[in-house]
């Protein structure tokens, strides 16, 4: 398939039957650029479900707010828009997640959870947006098996019988990877563009420009995650971390083992959130 007739099948990803009426009205609301908190608040508000996934998430171990949070409000005020934009993404395409590929929720949780320590661990300011930007890394794979379901399990077979990564095999049936369709997506959907770089070069960080220390690190805790073996990415090999993401980084190996250690009791209790 050339790109130009995959990319065009992507964006009208929306009208497919498998995406559900709220999935589609979160879409409209978090696609238009001009969306402020004020709005999200309310339209989560009117929507006992999703104010429910929200509070859940939030005071998950995902964030540093463990039973701290109790309205949509102080949510909102608390995490600003980007990352209440991308928590709501991530809580609307959670069905979608357990539909499509048993274990990407979860690995998408625990990416998140380590990016997150791994930001704070550097210093970033905003640790918040960097756990959004795990949760979200794979969407593109979500995409693909929503639309593409058939082609999409004989890449993952032709992956794990040639014991080769996912992404790798992808290039062959789609002419991109879950990557590229990741970013599509973010992009249409009026993501930041910090987000979109990151979901966009996640499988190569060193091409990173507008977000390299995010990337870099989503990078490492999807490889550090994969070899923790929680959660289920679609692979059955766990590549190294690339050389520019380790020295970017540039985390001890005390650090790691203090991360790793501390993300331990924080994956147990994420094994358990369910939506």
């Amino acid at each position: 398939m050339d790109l130009k007739t995959l990319k065009s099948k992507i964006e009208g990803i929306q009208t497919l039957a498998t995406i559900p009426g709220v999935a589609r009205r979160v879409l409209e609301l978090i696609g238009n650029p001009t969306v402020s908190l004020a709005e999200i608040s309310r339209f989560i508000s009117h929507d006992p479900v999703l104010t429910s996934r929200i509070l859940r998430m939030v005071n998950s171990p995902i964030y540093g707010f463990p039973g701290r949070i109790s309205s949509v409000n102080q949510a909102v005020l608390l995490l600003g828009l980007n990352v209440v934009r991308g928590l709501l993404f991530g809580v609307t395409v959670f069905d979608l997640m357990q539909q499509t590929m048993i274990g990407l929720w979860e690995h998408s949780m625990g990416c998140a959870i380590l990016a997150r320590l791994m930001a704070v661990k550097k210093g970033l300011k905003d640790p918040e947006e960097t756990s959004i930007h795990g949760l979200l890394h794979d969407i593109g794979k979500v995409i693909l098996l929503l639309k593409f379901p058939d082609e999409y399990e004989k890449v993952m077979v032709e992956a794990r019988e040639k014991e080769l990564l996912v992404y790798e095999v992808e290039a062959g049936y789609f002419s991109t990877t879950h990557a590229t369709v990741g970013a599509w997506v973010a992009e249409q959907w009026s993501f930041p563009k910090r987000l979109i770089d990151v979901i966009q070069y996640h499988h190569k960080p060193h091409l990173s420009k507008v977000a390299p220390m995010e990337t870099a690190i989503v990078h490492f805790a999807d490889v550090l995650l994969r070899g923790r073996g929680f959660g289920f990415a679609g692979d059955s090999t766990v590549p190294p971390v690339h050389p520019s993401s380790w020295e970017l980084v540039g985390l001890s190996e005390p650090d790691i083992r203090s991360i790793l250690s501390e993300a331990e009791d924080l994956l147990d209790e994420a094994s358990d959130l369910s939506l």
